[in-house]
Formats: structure tokens, sequence, C-alpha cells
């Protein structure tokens, strides 16, 4: 094996990066780091220090904005060397989704000062998508549901008690961003809330969704997909994985 490419010290506003899985089932095959940031602790350099180029808009933008793409790309950087030995940082394309090695298929994601990346070869994994959100408290979830939310997704919420519907809410807002950022690379579609639905979820993290629009030959109405999902310091993670 060559010596790894040494990569550069994190900044002080990430933390080091953690490798643990943080979800009920890993993925063999793919390579998952989180980090944690403080916006509070960007400084003027890192960028430079971390060999991290900021696009335009990133430049132009608050010390938050500027802290989570940082510490995404140093996740997806550091994800990319362990995969591969390539430590390359994924680019901003045009529909603002990051652009991976033609032969990685790969997701990152970040809220509220946690930043994660998950990234595999295309031969094992097709499509990724993860997406970290802020568990939503119970009164935003009531006025929120009935955007994110298909009339037999609130016929099934009603049942449940008001904390359990905030989660619920949460989970597929999740499951569905994550199910968009895995197949927008597939199908070069965009499709929305309305267009995905969550057929059941289980307790222990998993996920069973449902396709309501046709976005390709493959991806047609009716496909049905398996996500999982978890639920740590008020925070929710989930992932939907579409094997090779």
């Amino acid at each position: 094996m060559p010596a790894m490419n040494a990569l550069p010290t994190l900044p002080a506003c990430c933390s080091p990066l953690d490798e643990h899985w943080p979800l009920p089932e890993p993925l063999p095959g793919t390579v998952l780091l989180s980090t944690r940031f403080d916006p509070a602790r960007l400084g003027a350099d890192d960028f430079l220090n971390s060999a991290i180029e900021p696009p335009a808009s990133i430049q132009r933008s608050v010390a938050k904005r500027q802290a989570e793409f940082l510490a995404g790309r140093i996740c997806a950087r550091a994800a990319l060397q362990r995969l591969d030995g390539q430590p390359c940082v994924p680019a901003i394309g045009e529909d603002r989704a990051p652009v991976w090695p033609a032969h990685v298929s790969g997701s990152i994601t970040h809220s509220n000062g946690h930043a994660a990346a998950i990234v595999a070869r295309r031969t094992h994994w097709r499509g990724l998508g993860m997406d970290l959100e802020n568990l939503l408290e119970p009164e935003r979830a009531e006025r929120l549901c009935g955007e994110i939310l298909t009339p037999p997704e609130l016929l099934r919420m009603a049942t449940l008690g008001r904390d359990e519907r905030a989660l619920l809410v949460t989970l597929t807002f999740s499951v569905k961003e994550s199910l968009f950022k895995a197949l927008y690379p597939l199908v070069g579609q965009r499709f929305y809330f309305e267009h995905a639905e969550v057929l059941d979820w289980t307790r222990d993290g998993q996920v069973h969704l449902r396709l309501l629009t046709d976005l390709s030959t493959e991806w047609r109405h009716g496909s049905e997909l398996q996500a999982q999902f978890g639920v740590q310091d008020g925070q929710l993670l989930s992932l939907v994985g579409i094997k090779a």
C-alpha cells in the first residue's frame, strides 16, 4: 500500500473526525465520518490552512454557513481518502449538489454544529443520500406537517401522540431529503415531498418508502425502497442506500 497523503491539521472549529456508525445497520463498503463544529471558532485562514477552496457563494456567506461547508468538506475529503487514498474535495455543482469522483457515490449533511459525509464506490452503492435534522418541536411539526406529509401519511400520523407526531414529521422530512440525494444523481430530475411517502417505520430505525411519481424507466411510481434513521442529542440522521 502506498503511504497515505497526510491531510491538513483540523481547524480549531472542528472536533476530531468520528468514525462511529450512528445508524442501526452499517452499509458494507461505505465510509462515514462526522465532526462537531463551532462557527464562533472559525478562523480567517481556516479554509486556506485546510486546503479547501470556498466557492464565491460561501465566501459571501455568514460564519455559520462557512463553518458547515468547511466541516462537511473536511469529512468528505477524509472519507474519500479512507475509501481509496484519493483525498479530493468535492466541488459544488450547478445544481448545488457535491460533485464526486466518477467512480464514487456520496452524500454530505450538516445541521446545528454537526456535519457528516458518507462515500462508497459506485460498484457497491449506486446512490447514497444522508440527511441530518434537528428534531422538530411539536408545535412546529403541526404547522409543517401539511407541507411534508401526503394525505395517507397525515392519516397515519393522526393516530399518534403529540411527541410521536413530531418525531414522525422530522423523520418523514429527513428521509425524503435522503431519498432525493440518493436518487437525483441517477435520474437527473427534481422531485418533492409529495412525490414519495413513508409506508411504515419502526422504533429501531427502519423505514419503508414508496415513490409516487415516475422519475425514469427504472424508478417509476410504486417503486419501494428501504431507509434507516437514528436519533441522538436532539438530532435525527437518516440514510438511503441504493445498491449497485
